[in-house]
């Protein structure tokens, strides 16, 4: 569980008095305030891990364009300003997750990532606990990094052989806040769970991300959507957290029902209520003791065998409602293969 702060963004702003961005930082300007440090601090009391998105570049600064102009074969930015900026935050907040962004215009070779990691995997202070994604220079995506993002909104469809990540953002248009945004462009609960589940499943990591106003609101659309999926992890987030991708991903007759596991046990999370109440699964293979519950449901489950392989689940019968039924539910199968 962790939470990913954006330091400074392609325009150069940082949220902390970086000491190489002189009256163009929160402590020097605006609300006068290390936004990085007090976030921070209040995520730690939470036992929250604390992740720094940090853009290499900077659309702006006369050193990047100069360096832009050679070819990048000069690199005063990098020396005087991009290094020196992440050492500062690596020193002062020892992050447990580096977010780098904004490599695409040059190789690793102009940015000095090559250097910077080994620095930060062999000597910095969070060494042994860091990790770091797989933006640290052109063409290093989706092939270096101790997680992949790839590209924003990764969705690779199928289980991959290293850690990935899946970015996402509320706003389905912006990773900024937009004041002119309208409700039709905002996911719904249903797609936030959606995504969470099918990223999981596959074993990926979900963050979702939302802009907030130039005041540092978080406006109260977006505060719903985070509460709702909150609410949904607080019934069924044991099929979700510190889970692992089951010998299944994805039913093979459907795109609805995504499959976890921990150790034996084994979570069907279902995004559609069978009309029956009776949930087919054919991938997990039951015994005579296997025991079926839904999180969120006192009791056990009654099953049964179904002809051929897998098993018919009776689900319990949903209160009539005026309200749709929410996305995503989990049956926990213990005893099965």
């Amino acid at each position: 569980r962790y939470v990913v702060l954006t330091t400074k963004h392609h325009e150069g702003f940082t949220n902390w008095g970086s000491p190489v961005s002189w009256n163009w930082n929160s402590v020097d300007t605006g609300p006068h305030r290390d936004l990085v440090g007090e976030l921070g601090e209040a995520l730690r009391e939470s036992n929250l891990r604390y992740g720094l998105y940090h853009s290499l570049m900077e659309w702006f600064n006369p050193l990047y364009l100069a360096d832009k102009q050679s070819d990048f074969k000069n690199q005063s930015f990098v020396l005087k300003k991009t290094m020196p900026e992440l050492y500062d935050l690596v020193l002062k907040y020892k992050p447990d997750l580096i977010w780098s962004d904004g490599d695409w215009e040059a190789p690793d070779s102009y940015w000095n990532s090559t250097c910077f990691l080994a620095w930060l995997y062999n000597d910095s202070p969070v060494k042994d606990t860091v990790v770091v994604n797989d933006r640290w220079g052109r063409g290093c995506s989706c092939r270096h990094g101790g997680f992949y993002n790839c590209e924003d909104k990764y969705k690779p469809g199928t289980l991959l052989d290293h850690k990935w990540e899946m970015c996402s953002s509320l706003d389905k248009l912006s990773w900024g806040y937009r004041s002119n945004m309208s409700l039709d462009e905002v996911m719904d609960e249903s797609s936030m769970i959606e995504e969470l589940v099918q990223t999981v499943s596959l074993g990926g990591n979900y963050l979702i991300n939302v802009g907030p106003t130039k005041e540092g609101v978080i406006v109260p659309i977006f505060q719903e959507r985070l509460l709702a999926l909150g609410r949904w992890l607080d019934t069924n987030g044991e099929a979700i957290y510190e889970s692992q991708p089951w010998r299944v991903q994805v039913e093979n007759t459907t795109d609805t029902v995504w499959y976890t596991c921990k150790g034996p046990v084994v979570f069907a999370i279902f995004l559609l209520w069978p009309r029956d109440n009776v949930l087919h699964l054919s991938s997990p293979v039951p015994c005579t003791d296997t025991q079926v519950t839904l999180l969120g449901f006192a009791g056990t489950l009654e099953w049964q065998k179904q002809p051929g392989e897998g098993m018919l689940i009776t689900l319990p019968h949903l209160p009539p409602s005026p309200l749709p039924p929410q996305a995503g539910w989990a049956v926990k199968l213990e005893g099965v293969k």
